[in-house]
């Protein structure tokens, strides 16, 4: 006892001080050790499990919230790009994907004339509730990553206690951070990426296009409708009724991204008996491979799909066309489809963001060059091609001269309107006609530029059993300020270069048969001068 009391207190207290520290220490690295923890079954919970599937409008989409420091959110509208929105601070982002359409909810909105404008009202209750789920997915995910992951670490119930009370903290106040510091007004200053960067420059007002849209749609769910009852119109024609083995091919051009097109486009095949869809180019607007999902509405018209390429599409999206079932993509090659022997040849240009015509003020030589090069090297596969080719097909009517006299029919689009051409027979060789098409999607966005959208056109092209073009019939559909389907046929009397209309009333009367249900009978327009060439 006397020597314990006798010894000097140092050595004691640097024992106690080194216990101490050692306690800390190691509290210290516990305490981190659950930080670590939680927060790898945080980012790795959100990451694996963090989304959801959500219905907006006729869309399914993708919503998830992903750990970031910069907070944001991000809608992507494939093949379009993607709207990034300073919407709110914090470490969660928000993505919001639409996906493909729903086809019974689609369906639902066409045969319902209010179905759209019920859409876009419960678009934000739909967008909202979607917020609202995958934020408690998040946080319940987060939660549960980071309990399992604590179990297998710790083995210890008082730590992974620790650990999935900190998730819930750091999920939870990193949505509430959200919540908090949200801005609304943010939508209206989006940034654009991918495709839709052009979209300020090619749509221009926004405002303006928005309503004219809008009034574009309310008309376009009545029509699309009223499409279904051209077959009942066109039967009462007295003027021609197709013989049987007929074959009826529909020629559509310069879709350009326009899904209101897609939709004319199926009603016509079921309802007109379609055998092959011809499709004279600019199915896309820019050519890019987001674009591509757009083109898998070919496989569902059940009939055979001939395609060129226009100045808009790439060799990627020729590419993307080509893997639809029922496709046909022509290169300068002749396929016979459907009885008939088929020649074409794609756009030499790609050219998706300025005006390449060479009918255009801002055509060079080489440009000329380049298009009716395209014509001529056709000309020369036409010529040797056996059988004889029945048509041939180019996007840009200036490559279609240099095909008077090799075939009977020429078929073209490109410059958005309707056009008739009677190519100048030359000596001794058959006379050719040339049809141009309008654009069947309207001109895409383009077409709102205007005071009134370019309604979409379409022909249907009659072909007896010796493979000579006997009518057409030209439709029309939609644009502001029209209420009701027209359409016009024209018989073709060979050996005359020229069509000549079928008994078809005068401009301004109506067309014989029943009306279209919720329309006056349709009416077929004076005709009016040529439009300028739009940019394309």
């Amino acid at each position: 006892m006397l020597r314990l009391i006798g010894r000097s207190p140092r050595p004691v207290l640097h024992g106690c001080r080194r216990a101490l520290t050692s306690v800390a220490a190691r509290r210290t690295g516990l305490a981190l050790s659950i930080v670590l923890v939680a927060l790898a079954g945080v980012v790795g919970g959100v990451l694996i499990a963090g989304r959801m599937h959500v219905d907006i409008g006729p869309f399914r989409a993708e919503m998830a919230i992903t750990p970031t420091v910069s907070g944001g959110t991000s809608v992507d509208i494939p093949p379009l790009g993607s709207l990034q929105i300073d919407s709110h601070a914090g470490p969660a982002h928000l993505s919001i994907q639409l996906g493909s359409l729903d086809l019974r909810r689609t369906e639902q909105l066409i045969d319902d004339p209010a179905g759209i404008a019920r859409a876009s009202q419960t678009a934000v209750t739909d967008v909202t509730s979607g917020v609202v789920r995958v934020g408690l997915r998040t946080v319940a995910v987060a939660v549960l990553g980071t309990l399992i992951l604590a179990i297998l670490v710790f083995r210890n119930t008082r730590r992974v206690a620790w650990a999935g009370g900190l998730a819930l903290l750091i999920s939870g106040g990193s949505l509430g951070i959200a919540a908090l510091s949200l801005r609304p007004e943010a939508v209206e200053e989006p940034r654009y990426e991918g495709l839709l960067v052009n979209a300020p420059a090619v749509v221009g007002d926004a405002r303006r296009i928005a309503s004219d849209y809008g009034k574009y749609a309310d008309q376009v769910q009545r029509l699309v409708g009223n499409v279904s009852k051209l077959y009942t119109t066109v039967s009462a024609l007295p003027v021609f009724e197709p013989a049987q083995g007929t074959t009826r091919v529909l020629h559509v051009s310069d879709i350009h991204l326009n899904p209101t097109g897609w939709q004319v486009i199926r009603t016509v095949v079921e309802q007109f008996d379609i055998d092959v869809v011809i499709d004279t180019g600019d199915i896309t607007d820019w050519g890019s491979e987001p674009e591509a999902s757009f083109l898998g509405s070919i496989g569902v018209l059940k009939v055979p799909y001939v395609f060129i390429r226009g100045n808009h599409d790439s060799a990627a999206t020729a590419a993307a066309v080509a893997r639809q079932p029922n496709a046909i993509v022509l290169d300068n090659t002749v396929r016979t489809v459907a009885g008939l022997t088929i020649a074409g040849i794609g756009d030499p240009r790609f050219t998706p963001d300025k005006e390449t015509s060479p009918n255009g003020s801002g055509a060079t030589p080489q440009v000329i060059e380049q298009v009716t090069g395209a014509g001529e090297k056709l000309a020369s596969t036409v010529r040797a091609a056996k059988p004889p080719v029945d048509i041939a097909l180019v996007h840009d009517p200036a490559s279609g001269q240099a095909l008077n006299g090799t075939c009977p029919l020429v078929l073209a689009g490109h410059v958005h309107h309707r056009e008739i051409d009677p190519l100048s027979p030359l000596p001794g060789q058959p006379p050719t006609l040339m049809l141009v098409q309008g654009s069947t999607g309207g001109a895409g966005l383009r077409g709102l530029e205007g005071e009134k959208p370019l309604p979409l056109a379409l022909s249907v092209l009659y072909f007896d059993q010796q493979r000579m073009l006997q009518a057409y019939d030209d439709i029309q559909v939609g644009g502001t300020g029209q209420a009701q389907v027209s359409l016009e046929r024209h018989l073709v009397q060979p050996p005359q270069p020229t069509p000549t209309t079928s008994a078809t009333p005068t401009p301004g009367s109506t067309i014989p048969g029943p009306s279209l249900p919720g329309t006056p009978p349709p009416v077929i327009p004076p005709t009016p001068p040529p439009p300028p060439t739009p940019t394309r």
